[in-house]
């Protein structure tokens, strides 16, 4: 089903509470040139009319407008909104520190400091220490540490 650019309005009415703030930006492409441009149709998922069903794509955006994270599902496949926030949450830890998360991180947990930063500098920016993990040649692999 094609829907128009008002049911996009009709249905943040109906998703959020009354007096909540959408800070970001609802598009529509009622004609469907925008998803064809970005070839973000699912050619295997189609409406009752035959239409292709377009992808869901999200793309977080950061301050410099620039994309940050693109998550691109199928049409038949649930979006993990967990998986979201805790990317945006990696997202915004790595934009204030030299640090990288690991897979599954989660705020609170461990992050790895920025192969870039010297053990000098690490000592500086991180004060609070850091743990080493070492390949098996005993080289120096990785930095952890809490924030």
């Amino acid at each position: 089903m094609n829907l128009p650019a008002m049911s996009h309005v009709l249905s943040l009415h109906r998703l959020f509470k009354p007096g909540c703030k959408v800070r970001f930006p609802i598009v529509a492409d009622d004609n469907r040139e925008m998803i064809r441009q970005l070839n973000m149709v699912d050619l295997n998922q189609k409406d009752a009319d035959g239409v292709e069903i377009p992808s869901r794509a999200l793309h977080v955006i950061g301050p410099d407008k620039t994309i940050k994270l693109s998550f691109l599902y199928p049409a038949a496949t649930g979006r993990n909104m967990d998986e979201v926030v805790r990317a945006v949450e990696s997202l915004q830890t790595t934009a204030n520190f030299k640090v990288a998360t690991p897979v599954n991180w989660k705020p609170g947990e461990p992050v790895v400091i920025s192969p870039s930063v010297s053990n000098e500098e690490a000592k500086v920016l991180f004060p609070q220490g850091y743990d080493t993990v070492d390949l098996p040649s005993k080289q120096q692999y990785l930095l952890f540490t809490n924030l």
